[in-house]
């Protein structure tokens, strides 16, 4: 009589070979390669100042091709102010659907600074686009930002406004400048060791319990926040000028401000590219 023979299982699968390592615990693990730090990389600039003042004429003098997104429409105003340079307009632009196709759009491979005249104006751009695209929770469509309820609407347009900072990175990995431009205006500072103070910020949403505020945000992600301003004079309480402008790229308690290259305050010139010159060096011509 003969004996039935046992079936076996079926052996596992041969393991397939790949770039990740596995945990003890099964999960997949990414390798991680190591070198040497490579230049090439654009810097991601905002300026910041009164009107007039002269932001835009100070981003046409970046190192060109310069694309402008004229939000602002400054650029007619400049006329003969812009001869000579390399300035291009990026025309067309009137929502905030166009601004980020633009941006995502190809061609870009000539370009070496991309300048958003103004951030403000984009930001008013990206209200717009939260009142059209994205409905109460409730389902209705609402006509102005607060009526999404308590900060909601704030939320919107933050989280609206970060894709915009996430197309303009990918220009600077692909060695592109970035220019954003900003209005001014003028914030109380609270401070934990003694009085307040007032300085001038840029002019984007920043809500007084600082979530959601883009302002801090493009602070963050700016490798130099920069503020043009005039110098003034005070004497026995009253405010004098000659017509020169600073540019200051240090936090100082009349203005928010950092860079992670520039040291000292440095006068602006007419059509002066001492700016540009500092901040890449021989990228600058």
């Amino acid at each position: 009589m003969s004996t039935a023979t046992k079936s076996r299982p079926a052996p596992p699968p041969p393991r397939t070979k790949n770039n990740d390592t596995e945990k003890p615990n099964g999960s997949p693990q990414s390798q991680v390669s190591f070198g040497k730090i490579t230049p090439g990389v654009g810097h991601r600039i905002a300026v910041f100042g009164p009107g007039g003042v002269g932001k835009t004429s100070l981003a046409a003098t970046a190192p060109g091709p310069v694309v402008f997104f004229d939000l602002d429409e400054s650029l007619p105003v400049l006329g003969d102010q812009l001869e000579g340079l390399d300035v291009q307009l990026a025309a067309g632009i009137n929502t905030w659907a166009q601004l980020r196709s633009a941006l995502q759009s190809p061609g870009w491979e000539k370009i070496r600074t991309i300048v958003i005249d103004s951030a403000t104006k984009a930001e008013e751009l990206a209200i717009a686009h939260a009142l059209k695209t994205v409905p109460h929770e409730k389902g209705n469509k609402v006509e102005r930002i607060e009526d999404y309820g308590y900060g909601k609407g704030y939320v919107h347009v933050y989280e609206i406004f970060l894709t915009l900072l996430g197309d303009l990175d990918q220009h600077v990995r692909a060695g592109r400048h970035v220019i954003l431009i900003c209005h001014d205006c003028v914030s109380n500072v609270p401070n934990p060791t003694g009085e307040d103070w007032i300085r001038y910020e840029p002019r984007l949403q920043s809500p007084a319990s600082g979530k959601s505020s883009i302002r801090l945000r493009v602070r963050e992600w700016a490798d130099h926040l920069l503020f043009l301003g005039y110098d003034v004079t005070v004497k026995d309480g009253k405010g004098s000028g000659c017509g020169s402008r600073t540019i200051y790229p240090n936090e100082l308690p009349h203005c928010m401000a950092k860079s992670r290259t520039l040291d000292e305050p440095l006068v602006l010139e007419h059509r002066s590219t001492e700016l540009w010159e500092r901040l890449f060096g021989t990228d600058s011509k």
